[in-house]
């Protein structure tokens, strides 16, 4: 509330009339009252976000799971951001020299290599869901480098894709790579 004083007139000693100044006085508590409203309102209003988590699954020991060669695609990770790719079992792909180097380039990289095999799949009758990656991070390969690969398993409605450790042939030929 707003609250205005005036004060009368009043004569000083030499006979000159003044004025008294007013005194404003301004009642802030409604405002006050009024932001804490707000911000109680907001904070009771807004969900606070939640942290995702992904799932890990791990294997159990035991004998390994056999993937047609048709539906499977192995990424390599190599040092200095460097990626490859085959399809299919890695002796024959070297044999066949069909290791493929790309980047992690969305549209023309590894994105572009996902979606293609899918593309794949389907002209052969077979659910695009069916596509395994096998995820072989070398040890000299960046986290960074996985995490970048995880995600474009994500962006590409990958739903079956294991990280696991590269075979013999596979440490050889990214060492001979680099």
């Amino acid at each position: 509330m707003t609250e205005l004083n005036f004060a009368e007139q009043f004569r000083n000693k030499a006979g000159v009339r003044r004025m008294k100044r007013s005194n404003l006085r301004i009642d802030m508590t409604p405002m006050v009252d009024l932001g804490f409203l707000l911000i109680s309102f907001f904070i009771f209003a807004t969900q606070v976000s939640k942290p995702v988590v992904t799932n890990l699954y791990m294997p159990h020991d035991g004998d390994s799971t056999k993937i047609a060669d048709s539906k499977s695609l192995t990424i390599l990770l190599s040092r200095d951001d460097e990626i490859f790719y085959y399809y299919g079992n890695m002796i024959d792909a070297l044999k066949n020299k069909q290791v493929y180097k790309t980047s992690y380039d969305e549209m023309t990289g590894l994105g572009n290599v996902i979606r293609q095999k899918q593309i794949d799949l389907q002209q052969n009758k077979i659910d695009k869901k069916e596509l395994i990656v096998l995820i072989k991070p070398a040890k000299e390969s960046l986290y960074k480098n996985l995490v970048n690969v995880l995600d474009k398993m994500l962006v590409n409605d990958v739903t079956r894709y294991a990280i696991v450790n590269p075979e013999k042939d596979e440490e050889n030929f990214l060492k001979e790579a680099n």
